[in-house]
């Protein structure tokens, strides 16, 4: 990695319902989720989680970067990675996945109730 290339971290915060995007350590972007499953003794024991990415959203001055999309493919990697299903209230999730194929698989319609 050259010395003047930016450090670039996306993380699932899991306390803010978030994942960050810090760029050299500073925070620069966010992808809000919500879970929308049943929980405690409501949700049946083989079901899916279905988690609804409801905004993304990156600061103005580190905008037109394709920063978004590096956070947006993390945070679909990671729903993979738990098994989960996503409902994309975000339409920039829409837009990423509707680019993306190969994150279909994980999509949720929107009219699907939660």
């Amino acid at each position: 990695m050259f010395a003047d290339s930016p450090l670039i971290d996306v993380t699932d915060n899991c306390d803010q319902n978030r994942f960050e995007l810090r760029l050299n350590g500073d925070l620069v972007g966010i992808v809000g989720y919500y879970d929308t499953s049943p929980a405690g003794k409501d949700r049946e024991p083989d079901s899916v989680p279905v988690i609804s990415f409801m905004h993304t959203v990156v600061v103005e001055d580190f905008g037109h970067r394709g920063l978004a999309a590096v956070m947006v493919r993390h945070a679909l990697d990671h729903a993979r990675s738990c098994g989960w299903k996503i409902r994309p209230v975000c339409t920039y999730v829409q837009r990423f996945v509707e680019a993306n194929p190969e994150y279909r698989d994980l999509m949720v319609p929107l009219d699907v109730p939660a």
